[in-house]
C-alpha cells in the first residue's frame, strides 16, 4: 500500500514539475502533497507503533525499525495541517521559479538556458548573462521572502509542538541522523574554512591570473581560464541520451542495461524549456521498481555531471529494489548522495569521445579540471547553506526578512573568498532564494558535502583500482537501508569525515590532480 501510494504521489509530482503551468497538475500534485500524503503518514506512524509494540526485530529491518521508533517519538498529529501547509508553500516556490523567464537576444527563455552565455569568452556577455540570471530574484526578493516567512513560521510550529527546542533539533530527529550531531555539522564548517577555503582561494587566484585580471568578478567563475570557447558537449536530447547510455555501459554493462531501460519507458526528461521546474531530481517509482530522472540541460558540460549524478541515484533504486520491504531500501540522505556523487567521478574515465563518451582528448582534460575544482567548490557552498540555515532556526531573528539576507551576506564571505562581489550586493543576497532546498527540503544540503567526501575517497581508491572501487560501490548500493551509515560508508570504501585532517589530505590529492592536468595543457 505504501509502495503504491508513494509511487502515485511521486507520478503526481514528476507530472507537475514536468509542467508547472497546468492547472490541473498543480492541483493533482497539492491532492497528495498536502491532503492525502500528510493522512497517510498518521496512518503509517499508528502502525508503525503496533509492529514496534510488538517487540520483534527481523534481521535486516534494524534500521527500519529504529527510523519506526523516531517517526513515532516526534510524530504529533497537530502538525498534520502544518505540514500540509509546508507544502502547499513549497508548490507555490516551485510555481513561481518555474515560471521565470528573462528577455535574451530577443526572446523570453527559461533561466538554464543561460547556463552557456556564462561560460562565454566576451567578458561582457558574461555579465550580462550572470545579471539577467540574479535579477528575477532580485525583482520577486519581497515575494520569495513573504513566502519564506509563512514557511519559518510553519516550521517552529512544528518543532514547539514536537518538544524541540528548535527546529535544526527537529530536523536531525526527524531525518533519523542518528551518527552525527548539530555540532559536528560545525565542526563540518569550520574545517571546511581551515582546510577547503585555502584551496579555493587558491583556484580562484590561478582563475584571475590566466584570465589577465585585476579583480574576480562573480561573471568570471565558470569562463574557461585560457579563454577558450566554452565545450558543447551535446546538442540535443536525443544525442545526450545515446551519448550517456554508451557511456554507462563503458562503465559497467549491467549500469549501460538499466540506463537502456529507462530511455526505452520514457524515464527521462532531460532538457529545459518554459515551465518546467527549475533543478533536478530522481525520483522512484515504487511498484515498478523504475527511477525517473528529470533536470534541466542546456549543453553544457555541468549538464553531463547532473546527468551522471542523478544516474546514482538510479542505480541505487535498481540495485536496491530487490530487498523485500519498502523499508529497507531506503538508506539516508547521506547514502543516496554517496551514490550519485560518486557516479559523478567513477563513471569519468568513459567520457572521452574515444570510448563513445562527450569528450575530445583535449576537452577530456578540460573538463576534469573543471569538475575537481567543483568539488572543492562544492565543499564551500554546502557549508555555507549549511551554516545559513541553522543560524535562521537557532539564532532566533530567522523570522526577520532583512537579518537572513544580512546572516547570508555574512556566511557566504566567510565560504566565498577570492572573489569580488562589490556593488552586488543585492545579487548576491538573491542566490539564497534560488537555493531551493532551503524552501522545499529544509537541512537537505550537509549530506552533499558528507557524500562528496565520500566520493573523493573512492574516486582515490579507484585511481588504483577501478574495478575494485566500482565492486565495492555496487555492494554497498545493493545493501539499500539495511545497514548504518557508517557501515554503509565502509562497504562502499570511505568513512565519514568532519574533521580538517582528513579533509586536507582529500584537497591535497585533488590539488596534485589539478597541478598535473595544468601541465598536460600547458604542454599543449
Amino acid at each position: 500500500m505504501e509502495s503504491a501510494l508513494g509511487e502515485a504521489a511521486a507520478l503526481a509530482m514528476i507530472a507537475y514539475t514536468c509542467d508547472t503551468a497546468a492547472a490541473s497538475k498543480l492541483e493533482a500534485h497539492l491532492r497528495f502533497s498536502s491532503d492525502i500524503l500528510p493522512k497517510a503518514e498518521e496512518l503509517s506512524v499508528r502502525l508503525a507503533r503496533r509492529f514496534v509494540e510488538l517487540g520483534v526485530v527481523p534481521p535486516g529491518l534494524e534500521q527500519a525499525v529504529a527510523r519506526f521508533r523516531r517517526a513515532i517519538e516526534i510524530f504529533r498529529e497537530e502538525n498534520v495541517p502544518l505540514v500540509t501547509e509546508s507544502e502547499r508553500l513549497g508548490s507555490e516556490y516551485q510555481q513561481i521559479t518555474g515560471g521565470i523567464t528573462v528577455p535574451w537576444n530577443g526572446e523570453e527563455i527559461p533561466l538554464p538556458r543561460l547556463a552557456p552565455f556564462l561560460k562565454s569568452t566576451d567578458r561582457d556577455e558574461r555579465e550580462r548573462a550572470f545579471r539577467a540570471w540574479a535579477s528575477p530574484y532580485v525583482a520577486r526578493r519581497d515575494e520569495l521572502a513573504g513566502l519564506f516567512d509563512q514557511l519559518y513560521a510553519a516550521r517552529a510550529g512544528i518543532a514547539r509542538n514536537a518538544g524541540f527546542a528548535d527546529f535544526e533539533a527537529y530536523s536531525f530527529a526527524a531525518k533519523c541522523r542518528f551518527d552525527y550531531t548539530p555540532d559536528d555539522c560545525r565542526r563540518f564548517h569550520e574545517s571546511v574554512e581551515q582546510a577547503v577555503m585555502p584551496a579555493v582561494e587558491r583556484i580562484y587566484a590561478r582563475r584571475r591570473e590566466r584570465l589577465g585580471l585585476t579583480v574576480l568578478r562573480p561573471w568570471d567563475t565558470n569562463v574557461d581560464p585560457w579563454g577558450r570557447e566554452a565545450i558543447r558537449p551535446f546538442e540535443t536530447e536525443s544525442e545526450f541520451v545515446a551519448t550517456a547510455e554508451r557511456v554507462f555501459a563503458r562503465v559497467d554493462p549491467e549500469l549501460g542495461r538499466e540506463f537502456s531501460l529507462m530511455r526505452r519507458e520514457r524515464l527521462l526528461d532531460l532538457t529545459t524549456r518554459k515551465g518546467k521546474a527549475p533543478g533536478g531530481y530522481c525520483e522512484t517509482l515504487n511498484v515498478r521498481g523504475r527511477p525517473f530522472i528529470f533536470m534541466n540541460a542546456a549543453g553544457t558540460v555541468e549538464d553531463v555531471m547532473t546527468l551522471l549524478h542523478e544516474s546514482g541515484h538510479a542505480f541505487h533504486a535498481f540495485a536496491s529494489h530487490p530487498l523485500p520491504y519498502l523499508w529497507q531500501r531506503h538508506p539516508t540522505m547521506e547514502m543516496a548522495e554517496l551514490a550519485s556523487m560518486s557516479m559523478e567521478l567513477l563513471a569519468f574515465s568513459a567520457l572521452g569521445r574515444k570510448d563513445g563518451g562527450f569528450f575530445s582528448d583535449a576537452e577530456y582534460g578540460r573538463a576534469m579540471r573543471e569538475h575537481l575544482e567543483d568539488a572543492l567548490l562544492t565543499l564551500a557552498h554546502v557549508a555555507s547553506v549549511d551554516a545559513f540555515q541553522s543560524w535562521i532556526y537557532t539564532s532566533g531573528h530567522g523570522a526577520d526578512a532583512d537579518a537572513r539576507d544580512q546572516a547570508w551576506l555574512r556566511i557566504r564571505a566567510r565560504f566565498e573568498r577570492g572573489v569580488d562581489w562589490s556593488g552586488l550586493d543585492a545579487e548576491r543576497a538573491a542566490r539564497w532564494y534560488r537555493q531551493l532546498h532551503i524552501f522545499l527540503y529544509p537541512f537537505y544540503y550537509i549530506e552533499y558535502g558528507l557524500a562528496g567526501l565520500g566520493a573523493l575517497q573512492l574516486w582515490r581508491n579507484s585511481l588504483t583500482d577501478h574495478p575494485g572501487a566500482l565492486a565495492a560501490y555496487r555492494e554497498a548500493l545493493a545493501l539499500g537501508g539495511t545497514r548504518s551509515l557508517p557501515e554503509l560508508y565502509r562497504t562502499a570504501g570511505a568513512r565519514l569525515v568532519f574533521d580538517a585532517e582528513g579533509m586536507a589530505a582529500l584537497v591535497a590529492r585533488v590539488e596534485e590532480e589539478l597541478g598535473r592536468l595544468d601541465e598536460r595543457t600547458q604542454g599543449r
